[in-house]
């Protein structure tokens, strides 16, 4: 993730931090940045990349998870989903 693009967190701000962070993450996921299968930096680099907290960035992972963008494999990481097909079309 290159640090030139990166949101300004304002803690003070209106915004949740970690829903700063993951809608962040999540239009990097759009626009293709993150490609399916890519792995997420750790939290730790996360919360380094980012200035925030281990446990804001672990916050935003989940966030991305529950959106269906990430999944975590215990071990191995944080990687990016498949986008879904549209399984109107059967």
């Amino acid at each position: 993730m290159g640090e030139d693009d990166l949101p300004v967190i304002d803690p003070s701000g209106p915004q949740l931090v970690y829903m700063v962070v993951a809608d962040h993450i999540a239009g990097q996921i759009a626009s293709g940045k993150l490609k399916p299968g890519a792995r997420l930096p750790g939290e730790l680099a996360l919360s380094a990349t980012y200035g925030i907290a281990r446990m804001t960035a672990a916050r935003a992972v989940r966030e991305l998870r529950e959106r269906g963008l990430v999944h975590t494999v215990i071990g191995k990481g944080t990687f990016v989903v498949e986008p879904p097909t549209d399984s109107s079309e059967s």
